[in-house]
């Protein structure tokens, strides 16, 4: 009898005791044998779900506004996270492979119920941030492309509820297409947009080599709002989770070898078509803006930008900023979908209860809808005031990343939880000096954001 089938005839709420998404694990079969290709296309999938994670609206606002402001200075700074991304990713997923936990049930297990408990609350108020992310995104897209007003867009966001419902019944390997498939159209809407926009390219390849420019305060500044965005929190959590969704033989140490080495290439291969994202944002916007006076800090403004040829010049078109809106739309979709299943699994992983999924959906979404929704009617359908709530629920994020950071180096390393898969002393080493630097940046970036809002 499944968990599922206990919370419809035992009640609302039930505790859980079993593996991480019960529904999807070890659900999708892999080949026996040992080609590549093969194997590689059954291991592909929730790397994508994962690296959503990477490029959500959150990311955009940052990347652009880099690029308009310095140029592509900062394209070192998203090749430096994007590595340390693609580091922790595959701690995390070969965490739930080897161990058959996922990180927050590792964490209850070596911690206790009462950390556990404080935990899984900071974990679930930083799903909500991220959740804030999604809504003010989807809420724009849905005004710059049908002139919906924001307080009506914000609400319509609940609808996604529904979305996801629906999506969980085509099944686990029917979402991790659709995503990909999102994941494609973002990017070819910004490879248009760039190569129509024809970047330096010296000056741009130039960009990926770190300087000293970096160290100045504007542009450290930005550079930790790029970082901060980047590395996400409940990534860690949703990795450690679906990487287990693979049908494998966890008695033989040599199929479990083969899981964690395809998890790796599925992992890094998506995180680069992350990474090359964010990197066309930056592009885009160093192409186009970088040594104009105009405030490119919001999406209108961007998106009125990229149609106003005294701006974006030339190829600018109504068309441009259309695909724009149409891309954010997705990438605020992408999110909503991995969202719940992250808070499902902390749910489960932390405080062994579980609720139905269609309730865990709507009680998220609505916690993140309501400061937005009162922030839009507050003040008037200010997208200003929306943008500054996407910033600080950014910076919450930043708290939240030591707790699933720190463990995750942790178990990933010891012998005794991981046995022969446990990191190399090198990969440890980068782990723990990755873990140290984001914190620090992390608590930078906190400092900073407080200093101007007072």
């Amino acid at each position: 009898m499944t968990n599922e089938t206990n919370v419809k005839e035992k009640g609302f709420i039930q505790p859980v005791h079993g593996t991480s998404l019960e529904e999807i694990n070890g659900t999708i079969t892999v080949p026996k044998d040992k080609n590549f290709w093969k194997n590689l296309i059954a291991f592909s999938g929730p790397g994508a779900l994962v690296a959503v994670g990477y490029m959500d609206p959150g990311n955009w606002v940052t990347s652009i506004s880099g690029g308009a402001k310095y140029g592509y200075l900062l394209l070192s700074v998203i090749f430096v996270s994007s590595l340390i991304a693609m580091l922790l990713q595959y701690m995390s997923a070969k965490l739930g492979i080897v161990t058959h936990l996922d990180l927050a049930q590792a964490t209850r297990k070596y911690t206790g119920k009462r950390l556990g408990f404080v935990l899984w609350i900071v974990t679930e108020l930083a799903i909500m941030a991220t959740d804030i992310a999604e809504v003010i995104g989807g809420a724009i897209a849905l005004n710059l492309l049908f002139g919906i007003p924001l307080v009506i867009g914000v609400s319509l966001t609940i609808l996604d509820v529904f979305l996801l419902l629906f999506l969980m019944r085509l099944g686990f390997r029917k979402i991790e297409a659709i995503v990909v498939t999102l994941i494609c159209v973002i990017m070819l809407v910004f490879v248009y947009e760039v190569v129509i926009a024809q970047p330096n390219l010296p000056a741009m390849f130039k960009g990926f080599i770190p300087q000293k420019q970096i160290l100045n305060h504007g542009e450290l500044t930005m550079a930790l709002g790029i970082v901060g965005a980047t590395v996400m929190p409940h990534n860690l959590y949703l990795h450690s989770s679906i990487s287990q969704s693979r049908k494998i033989d966890r008695s033989d140490e040599v199929e479990v070898a083969k899981a964690v080495r395809f998890a790796k290439w599925d992992s890094n291969i998506q995180l680069s078509a992350a990474f090359v994202i964010n990197c066309l944002l930056l592009i885009l916007g160093s192409a186009l803006f970088f040594g104009r006076p105009e405030d490119l800090g919001t999406f209108s403004s961007l998106y009125d930008a990229l149609q106003d040829s005294n701006i974006a010049g030339a190829v600018a078109s109504p068309i441009l900023s259309t695909l724009f809106a149409v891309a954010l739309l997705a990438s605020g979709q992408n999110s909503t979908i991995t969202g719940t299943l992250t808070g499902q699994v902390v749910m489960e992983g932390f405080i062994h209860m579980r609720i139905p999924t269609w309730a865990r959906r709507l009680i998220t979404r609505l916690l993140s809808v309501i400061p937005v929704f009162l922030c839009t009617l507050y003040f008037g359908g200010n997208e200003t005031a929306l943008d500054n709530l996407l910033i600080y629920s950014q910076v919450f994020l930043s708290v939240a990343l030591p707790i699933s950071m720190i463990p995750l180096v942790y178990f990933t390393s010891s012998k005794k939880i991981m046995g022969r898969f446990k990191n190399a002393w090198w990969v440890s080493s980068l782990g723990w000096l990755c873990t140290i630097a984001l914190t620090v940046l992390n608590i930078q970036l906190i400092f900073t954001t407080l200093v101007d809002l007072f």
